[in-house]
């Protein structure tokens, strides 16, 4: 084990470096993509759920109008026609008349048939004779529509076998039958209307309808008989099932039912005045991800992911190991006594200054109490610029997974509005190392800042800034507010039952810039305001970007001197409004002192 910690210890740099935020990227990376595959999971199952309820509504709508079309017509044939003939005459004026509205209707009905009480075939059209030995007077449907006059009749689908038609004498059929009256001279009788609907007409309006990726939709009569189903003639012969029984007894609404092992969600849906029932099935293989598609598409993500990762992590790696292996070839000429070899001051702002204070080692090393102000100083330089630097790596992932859900879901300007916002961040945070930026880059910081975290909380608070054009060119201490901000954001939005509200303004008042961050969150005691700005009682957040509360107050202290700072007032369920005071001095003044 020692002997594998010494082998780590002594790998480059570079290599270090690289392992370091290769694995951590990795992590982190794995833990937002599977967070992210769940939840996209649970977003298309609602989705399917929602979507599968609105083609049920919408077919239920559909065999709705297309049924009361049908009752429509018996209506027109009994009302319009029937009552009002007289049959003693004969048929020849109605069966004019049926035949009028059948040519209107014949692409969903397949014959009109008025019948006695006795069974004769009064009229029949298209022109047809009842089938030889054919008594209608025994069917169950005939005696049913006699006995209850005040109902519309439908039958389950069969094969057409009353009639002896030798066109389509084999055609599947709904008959909807009705009593009716019959007029003859003076005096009336009972009969019955029979309307033969054309079965694949209704198939033709339920066919190809998809519930998600697997789901599909069948169709049972009031007393539980199976109408329609797209494996009809597999059912038939017995090398399908479906459970029809527990279907028969569900109302409207959504179910979860286990049919054959297979867990699968229920919507079922009744059809006006039949009492028909609509049932939508949709199996739970049809809410998921799991398609070879999609496995092939996230492992194609993941793997470019990956090369990405390792092309940009050797790249900045290399960015930041190259400045500190010239800087050390430059100690190594030193400690070989060259103590005029030119010393390396290239990299970032931290090597170029490391490279100064060694070059400055060895032209001063007789001067050594010089030197050690000088490095007292510059270690209260290191201290400030650290406390400034402590900016968490979490909001810059949560923005770039903002703007790859945006692009993903085609938000192409909406993410070019974060995208923009973000630079605009980085910009102002880095500000060119500088410390002192002016009141109105500070704003537009804060402001960047709080446009991605609304996108990100999907318009969860609002927020307003204020300031007087004559306070935006003092100058202001970087990043002071944006860690209030966050604070507010994470520790007052986050948990909030209504709408959130942050004001930052910034205003002059007795010779001091005074900075003004409140918001309506949970607030908090005295207490915890207080323990906000000490050592003992301060805890840092896991959420926000690290640099917290506590550290804007130490480096306003440590620039400006121990009369600024913050102070907070907070009271619990009513919101938090943090004070900022720093003196009132413009930018270029400011800039000027710092020079000199």
């Amino acid at each position: 084990m020692f002997k594998k910690a010494g082998r780590f210890q002594k790998a480059g740099i570079r290599y270090t470096i690289f392992i370091y935020f290769t694995v951590s990227a990795l992590v982190t990376s794995m833990m937002i993509g599977f967070s992210l595959y769940g939840r996209l999971n649970g977003q298309l199952a609602a989705t399917v759920r929602e979507e599968n309820q609105a083609v049920i509504n919408q077919v239920t709508l559909s065999v709705d109008s297309y049924l009361r079309t049908i009752m429509k017509l018996s209506d027109s044939l009994y009302y319009g026609v029937i009552k009002n003939a007289d049959l003693s005459a004969g048929t020849d004026e109605v069966n004019s008349e049926i035949t009028l509205l059948y040519d209107n209707n014949k692409d969903s009905v397949s014959n009109i048939a008025l019948l006695s009480k006795e069974g004769e075939l009064l009229t029949a059209v298209p022109a047809a004779r009842l089938k030889t030995g054919m008594d209608v007077t025994g069917e169950e449907w005939f005696q049913n529509t006699l006995e209850r006059t005040d109902n519309l009749h439908f039958s389950m689908p069969h094969v057409q076998y009353i009639f002896d038609n030798s066109e389509n004498q084999y055609r599947w059929v709904i008959t909807l039958t009705r009593a009716v009256e019959i007029t003859k001279g003076t005096s009336t009788d009972q009969g019955v209307l029979l309307v033969d609907i054309t079965y694949g007409s209704l198939q033709y309006m339920l066919d190809n309808i998809m519930l998600g990726n697997q789901g599909y939709l069948y169709l049972l009569s009031s007393g539980g008989g199976l109408i329609y189903h797209p494996k009809m003639q597999m059912i038939d012969a017995g090398l399908e099932a479906e459970n029809v029984r527990a279907a028969a007894g569900y109302r409207d609404g959504n179910y979860r039912e286990s049919y054959r092992g297979e867990k699968r969600d229920i919507v079922v849906k009744s059809v006006g005045y039949t009492g028909w029932k609509i049932i939508g099935v949709t199996p739970d293989r049809g809410f998921s991800l799991s398609g070879v598609k999609t496995k092939l598409f996230f492992v194609f993500v993941a793997g470019l992911f990956l090369f990405l990762l390792a092309i940009t992590n050797a790249y900045i790696s290399s960015k930041i190991t190259a400045p500190i292996q010239e800087l050390e070839k430059s100690v190594n000429a030193l400690e070989e006594g060259q103590l005029d070899a030119q010393i390396y001051q290239g990299g970032s702002y931290e090597i170029q200054h490391l490279g100064r204070s060694i070059g400055d080692m060895a032209k001063r090393i007789q001067t050594l109490m010089d030197d050690i102000v000088a490095e007292h100083e510059s270690k209260r330089k290191r201290e400030f610029d650290t406390l400034q630097s402590q900016i968490n790596p979490h909001f810059l992932y949560n923005t770039l997974d903002i703007i790859v859900w945006m692009i993903e879901n085609e938000q192409k300007q909406e993410a070019v509005k974060v995208v923009t916002a973000l630079a605009r961040f980085f910009r102002i945070s880095l500000s060119k190392g500088k410390s002192i930026i002016p009141v109105r880059d500070e704003l537009e910081h804060v402001r960047n800042y709080l446009m991605i975290q609304q996108m990100r909380f999907k318009n969860k608070f609002t927020y307003r800034i204020e300031a007087d054009p004559k306070e935006l060119g003092l100058a202001s201490l970087k990043l002071m507010i944006q860690p209030l901000v966050e604070n507010a954001i994470y520790h007052g939005m986050e948990f909030m039952d209504g709408d959130g509200e942050i004001l930052v303004r910034a205003y002059r008042e007795n010779g001091e810039l005074h900075y003004l961050v409140q918001d309506n969150g949970l607030g908090m005691t005295r207490e915890q305001a207080e323990g906000l700005l000490t050592e003992k009682n301060h805890v840092a957040s896991g959420r926000g970007s690290g640099i917290g509360v506590k550290n804007v107050n130490e480096r306003i202290r440590l620039y400006f001197g121990e009369q600024y700072g913050l102070s907070i007032q907070s009271e619990p369920d009513v919101g938090t409004a943090v004070d900022i005071r720093i003196p009132a001095m413009s930018y270029e003044e400011l800039m000027e002192r710092e020079q000199a």
